[in-house]
């Protein structure tokens, strides 16, 4: 069990996954943490079981869909209230529908864009405002891998994880001098309900859950700008992006 720096932590996206495993490792570490997800029924399960392994009161639970941004301020609030405060922030969300190799569906790329974008900027606006009045704060994005290229079996999927990206920079180039923290992740393939439908064999490197979470609370903790998780992604993927487009294409990597 770590000692966390944080003491109360906002989790978006906190019903299973990377989500989950960041709340109880930092719960374990002593930090108070609010869950915000959709599914309720999961929330009150790890919620329950946080509460009896270290004390009642240790974490709190807030359904809500990413998808009704206009709630947000309003709730962003609420959990600061009820919480005594906010040190961290982690958006966790996200979507990545299957797409078959010549399909084009605009119901999925609307929704990766309203989970993984929008909802991504109506929290994290919230918090890059408190954080960067506070002086103070962590503010941490989950992007991915996926997004430091644009590959031909995910276009919009890239393109929203290249979009947070960039949003994330352009947040720590706005709050980052007064004191606060930005912190972009890009974990490449983690078991995951999200990854549990697709072909294993094709997932190069998959490592658990419960280890992203570590390596991203790690990277959190040193104050990293950016985390990839694990860190062989980053030689990796330094490779991939000085690939010449031209090249790229024929790769299909």
């Amino acid at each position: 069990m770590t000692d966390w720096p944080w003491k109360r932590a906002l989790i978006i996206g906190a019903s299973s996954g990377i989500g989950e495993e960041l709340a109880r490792q930092l719960a374990r570490g002593g930090c108070r943490v609010a869950l915000v997800a959709r599914r309720a029924d999961e929330l009150t399960r790890i919620a329950g079981s946080l509460n009896a392994e270290r004390g009642a009161g240790i974490a709190l639970t807030f359904p809500h869909d990413v998808l009704e941004t206009e709630c947000v301020p309003a709730l962003f609030q609420k959990i600061a209230h009820d919480l005594g405060g906010l040190d961290l922030v982690i958006y966790s969300s996200g979507v990545q529908p299957l797409l078959q190799p010549e399909e084009y569906d605009f119901a999925k790329d609307e929704q990766m864009i309203e989970v993984n974008v929008l909802g991504a900027v109506a929290w994290l606006n919230e918090a890059a405002q408190r954080f960067g009045r506070a002086g103070e704060g962590t503010l941490v994005g989950i992007s991915s891998v996926a997004g430091d290229r644009g590959r031909r079996g995910m276009p919009v999927y890239c393109a929203t994880k290249a979009f947070l990206t960039t949003y994330l920079e352009a947040l720590r180039n706005r709050i980052a001098h007064r004191g606060a923290v930005v912190v972009t992740v890009k974990p490449g393939p983690v078991a995951t309900p999200l990854t549990a439908k697709m072909d294993q064999k094709k997932l190069p490197l998959l490592i658990t859950a419960d280890k992203a979470a570590t390596l991203i609370l790690e990277g959190a903790k040193a104050r990293r700008n950016v985390v990839y998780v694990p860190g062989t992604w980053r030689p990796i993927m330094f490779a991939i992006r000085s690939v010449p487009s031209w090249l790229f294409r024929r790769l299909n990597i």
